[in-house]
């Protein structure tokens, strides 16, 4: 321990967070203190400090050219054009050349519920997990294909072990366990606005997940990329844990994906109205990216192209497939992390828990979405919201449970 502490000691010193040996000093378990070690040495302190300076930056004072993305709506392909994408695709899921990595990390909370966001129930009368529902997607795809597709499963530190039980003591909802691969999502320290890393009130390193544009570095740093690659995985798919009608094995978007000659593939979805706080695909000074909703002015949300549709449209959905060229490349840079100013509880100097009355704290995250801009071009395939995107986000209204429940069971009526 006393080669740790000096690490520790002089880490601390060089970048002015001393505060975090004042935390390790009142802690009493020689346990608690190790721990702590421990944790406070996975930090880049460099990583930090350069995080504090961009976060005095004026955000967004660049302005840049946003233009429409072209995009291909699956629905209106022909069936010569479908065929062709369906035979490429076919044949590289039954090579056993695509993978799914799920991002699972986020809790229940907001659906008052306790435990990781994928063992909620989603209220069927089967009583299924999210989990259980996004196995049977795969199972499926399993009996059509003939093949276990390789699902890697980004949870957290606070929900990894849970996670892993609730799959273990379902027997892997009759999936084969040794296609099933845990890794855990990065965190980053929150930092006080004067550039201080912040300590939790059980005397901890206050971090929180670094968004899910951190799933790239987490799949590195968890050896699943070395994973796939002894696998010859060629295409990843990666989506998010709460879209129940997620469809991760579509052999359209894989064929289209190498007909066209791209590393990455999104899929869309038309906008509800030119309002939906929903991110939309886009071009970014000439290249693919993403727009928040936050970040569209109102006569933008509201353009019409030539044929009467929205020119800002296309609903990034969290449903994007990735070659393994693209994983690794984007894996080995860091993308920009974006700061929101947050309202966190707090230990200071005396030990006493602060809860702050305004927002005292940055908390960064990257978005995958931004990774669309370290290359030149991708595809954008539109699908139909109904048959592909059934959200659960919020406790009530929309993207709720209940919202989610009913096009589920619309969707399943539909192709019995």
């Amino acid at each position: 321990m006393d080669e740790k502490f000096k690490k520790f000691k002089l880490a601390v010193a060089q970048f002015g967070q001393e505060q975090l040996l004042d935390a390790y000093n009142m802690l009493e378990k020689t346990q608690d203190k190790e721990e702590f070690l421990k944790e406070s040495l996975t930090i880049d302190y460099n990583q930090v400090k350069t995080l504090y300076e961009e976060s005095k930056k004026t955000q967004g004072s660049t302005e840049a050219k946003i233009e429409p993305i072209n995009y291909i709506d699956k629905s209106k392909m022909t069936k010569e054009e479908y065929a062709e994408y369906e035979s490429i695709g076919v044949q590289e899921i039954k090579a056993g050349k695509l993978a799914v990595v799920t991002m699972a990390g986020g809790q229940g909370t907001r659906l008052g519920h306790s435990g990781p966001k994928g063992t909620f129930d989603l209220g069927l009368e089967s009583h299924k997990s999210i989990f259980e529902i996004l196995t049977d997607t795969l199972k499926e795809e399993r009996e059509k294909y003939g093949i276990d597709i390789p699902w890697y499963i980004m949870t957290s530190e606070e929900n990894n072990a849970e996670s892993e039980k609730f799959f273990k003591e379902n027997n892997y909802f009759g999936y084969p366990a040794k296609s099933i691969k845990f890794f855990k999502q990065g965190k980053l320290p929150m930092l006080s606005k004067q550039g201080k890393i912040l300590i939790d009130e059980k005397g901890h390193i206050k971090q929180a997940a670094d968004g899910h544009g951190g799933v790239f570095h987490s799949l590195l740093k968890g050896g699943m990329i070395e994973d796939m690659k002894k696998k010859n995985i060629e295409w990843i798919f990666v989506g998010g844990v709460d879209n129940v009608l997620v469809k991760p094995v579509d052999p359209i978007l894989i064929g289209l994906s190498i007909k066209k000659k791209v590393l990455i593939a999104g899929k869309s979805i038309v906008k509800a109205n030119p309002q939906e706080k929903v991110g939309v695909f886009c071009k970014r000074n000439g290249r693919p990216s993403v727009i928040e909703y936050s970040e569209i002015k109102p006569e933008m949300a509201e353009e019409l192209d030539q044929n009467g549709e929205l020119k800002y449209g296309e609903s990034h959905i969290l449903c994007n497939l990735f070659n393994i060229k693209a994983i690794e490349k984007i894996s080995n840079e860091y993308l920009p992390y974006h700061i929101a100013v947050k309202k966190a509880k707090y230990t200071d100097g005396s030990g006493n828990v602060v809860m702050p009355e305004e927002p005292n704290a940055y908390k960064f995250e990257a978005f995958l979405f931004d990774a669309f801009e370290n290359i030149d071009d991708m595809i954008v395939m539109r699908v139909k919201r109904e048959d592909e995107f059934a959200p659960v986000k919020n406790a009530t209204g929309t993207d709720s449970p209940e919202t989610a429940r009913e096009l589920y069971k619309e969707f399943h009526l539909k192709i019995k």
